[in-house]
């Protein structure tokens, strides 16, 4: 494959032309192209709207491209010409502004802009991530995934900095449903953990960029003892990709103030939802049975008797003096 194809996320060459369910615009924005390839994409991820307007000619002269190149641009991702590529932006901006979110979301927040407005933009930017995040994600290793996790003896979730936080959160979600579970933030005491790891155990690596060092070494060490490892990140070439035996992606739409790390969260937790959803299915009956001891502990530490939490230590004492239940 030469510098000028493009490829797909899953580092095949795109064949065919997105289907109803697939995004003209995800598909250009994860492609990785070079060269006068690569400035028609900025145009057209630039202006959407504008590029389905223009012609070839003028799509040509704002990339400063020729229209033969916005040809092979429009073949390299599938589309036998230029006016196909056209009807695809076209129909996507169009459900885009049918769906009410199709605020400017390149356009940067500005100091003096109303609340209303940054909530628009930021709520423009998290929907379409994670629209672009669905159309991507290939479930076949989501489903690949949870079958390793609900199977595992032991998982262990790797990640740093934001990334730390959503492993905390699979950690406390898979934790409720009885699913061995850690999350590891410190690098030795991570690969400690990941050194006593084998085979049947899931090390899963949360890193947006799949570049973060730290990550990568804890995986890898994992992965050296037989662990099924899982890359939860933006980058299908990356090193933790790389090195993942399943690769879950996710997409991201940066605003001001928040780049693509920040704005990396929400669409990794849906991923992380939806997978922990598909584990707690395929093991329903110990879930239900943890969800409902986990209750029960935690039970006694909610005001009770109409009573706010603000009566503290009396709230305490009727719920410590309170007759045991009989169990049933």
């Amino acid at each position: 494959m030469t510098g000028h194809e493009v490829q797909s996320p899953a580092g095949t060459a795109v064949a065919d032309a997105p289907g109803p369910a697939d995004s003209v615009l995800t598909r250009i924005r994860l492609t990785e192209v070079t060269g006068a390839l690569r400035r028609v994409a900025d145009q057209v991820l630039a202006d959407p709207a504008g590029a389905a307007r223009a012609t070839i000619v003028e799509l040509a002269e704002r990339s400063g491209t020729s229209p033969a190149t916005v040809t092979r641009f429009c073949r390299a991702l599938g589309f036998d010409g230029y006016s196909d590529l056209r009807l695809g932006i076209a129909a996507e901006t169009g459900r885009a502004r049918a769906a009410g979110w199709a605020v400017d979301i390149g356009r940067e927040i500005q100091p003096g802009d109303p609340l209303d407005r940054v909530l628009g933009q930021i709520m423009a930017a998290d929907t379409q991530a994670m629209n672009d995040t669905a159309a991507l994600l290939d479930l076949s290793e989501v489903d690949k995934a949870a079958n390793a996790v609900a199977a595992a003896s032991r998982v262990n979730i790797f990640g740093a900095s934001g990334s730390a936080l959503v492993g905390e959160e699979m950690q406390f979600s898979l934790h409720r449903i009885g699913v061995p579970a850690w999350a590891w933030t410190d690098l030795h005491n991570g690969l400690a953990s990941a050194a006593l790891m084998g085979a049947g155990d899931v090390a899963l690596g949360i890193s947006h960029t799949g570049q973060t060092r730290e990550t990568i070494e804890m995986v890898a060490e994992a992965g050296s003892h037989g662990a099924i490892t899982v890359a939860l990140t933006s980058f299908p070439r990356s090193t933790l990709a790389d090195l993942a035996d399943i690769v879950l992606l996710t997409a991201t739409q940066a605003t001001t103030f928040r780049p693509d790390a920040l704005s990396a969260r929400h669409p990794q937790l849906v991923v992380l939802d939806l997978l922990y959803v598909a584990v707690a299915q395929r093991t329903h009956d110990r879930a239900n049975a943890a969800f409902r001891r986990t209750a029960r502990a935690v039970d006694g530490h909610k005001a009770v008797d109409g009573h706010k939490a603000v009566d503290g230590p009396k709230a305490v004492d009727r719920i410590l003096n309170r007759p045991a239940e009989t169990p049933s």
